[in-house]
């Protein structure tokens, strides 16, 4: 691990004017994937900049009937409210999938979000990847890849992005709000967040320099028959080589994503218009234009299986 200093911010302004400061710097609460990263020197910040004493751990009702998150929300602590169970069982099995009851007790709902992908080519410093080191090549097109992508990948990366709880927030159509250095804040739709790799695939996501998240927020619950299963090599521990997150109602519409597809949370609003015709016709949209290998082929046969589950038992319980 390379040399770097810390600091504790003790407020929002304090943590955005500390990234201004350093343009090397980078924001650290649970830490679960940044460390690791850091040990390996595929991270290399000069400065760390702790935002635990930020106050943003409340998950709050809004004036419109939806859901606020603070970005230090645990994932212990999301799965378990009350009101999430309720409304949004969705993202509580999601998270539940996710990781161990260790990690989900440390890690936090933003650095969920911004978890690097788990490709083993990028986490290999003797071999090339341009997430890792842009411009030096894509190891995974000549390697092992069945755990890879199989649609938004390009011929500069074919990762796939870890998070399950990603893909149930893109599901739920979840915003995520933000503080820029200079004090400005927008709000990202998730939908716009996590970026395909084209030619720079070490770009993932909208953030800019020193952008710091500090809200996710979920539009009004839409009731439904709220689903997600994850398959996966072993039962535990382990990231999905194919996820599926659905909400179907009585009428046989609803809304489907998937993980463990493709470089971002998978999820095609065309695909959610043909819910009511079956699993098949929802796979053949979600997955138009697929670019699989001889590795990761069965992916597909594995999300139509899977969605045909989960539609299944969704219209029995319905």
């Amino acid at each position: 691990m390379k040399p770097f200093t810390y600091e504790r911010a003790t407020s929002i302004a304090a943590a955005a004017a500390a990234a201004a400061r350093s343009p090397n710097a980078k924001f650290i609460a649970g830490g679960t994937n940044l460390l690791d990263l850091m040990k390996l020197q595929i991270e290399t910040p000069a400065h760390l900049i702790d935002i635990n004493g930020l106050g943003l751990d409340a998950i709050e009702r809004t004036p419109d009937g939806g859901l606020a998150i603070g970005a230090l929300v645990r994932n212990t602590d999301l799965a378990a409210d009350v009101t999430v169970r309720r409304d949004y069982p969705l993202l509580s099995r999601a998270l539940l999938a996710g990781a161990s009851g260790q990690l989900r007790n440390k890690a936090t709902t933003a650095g969920n979000l911004l978890q690097r992908t788990r490709c083993p080519y990028f986490y290999d410093t003797n071999l090339p990847c341009n997430k890792r080191n842009p411009g030096s090549g894509c190891a995974a097109m000549q390697g092992y890849s069945r755990s890879l992508a199989v649609i938004g990948g390009s011929d500069a990366c074919i990762a796939t992005h870890p998070s399950d709880m990603a893909v149930a927030m893109r599901v739920l159509d979840a915003t995520i709000s933000t503080v820029k250095p200079d004090g400005q804040t927008r709000t990202i739709r998730i939908a716009d967040f996590h970026r395909l790799p084209g030619n720079t695939p070490h770009l993932e996501n909208a953030l800019g320099a020193g952008e710091l998240i500090t809200q996710v927020a979920l539009p009004p619950p839409v009731g439904g028959v709220q689903s997600y299963h994850k398959v996966r090599d072993r039962a535990s521990y382990a990231f999905a080589l194919v996820s599926v997150a659905a909400i179907v109602q009585s009428d046989g519409s609803g809304r489907v994503g998937l993980g463990g597809v493709a470089p971002k949370p998978w999820r095609l609003e065309a695909a959610d218009a043909v819910m009511p015709q079956g699993a098949k016709a929802v796979t053949s949209r979600l997955l138009d234009g697929a670019k699989p290998t001889a590795d990761n082929a069965f992916k597909q046969t594995l999300v139509e299986r899977t969605l045909n589950a989960v539609i299944t038992e969704a219209r029995s319980q319905a």
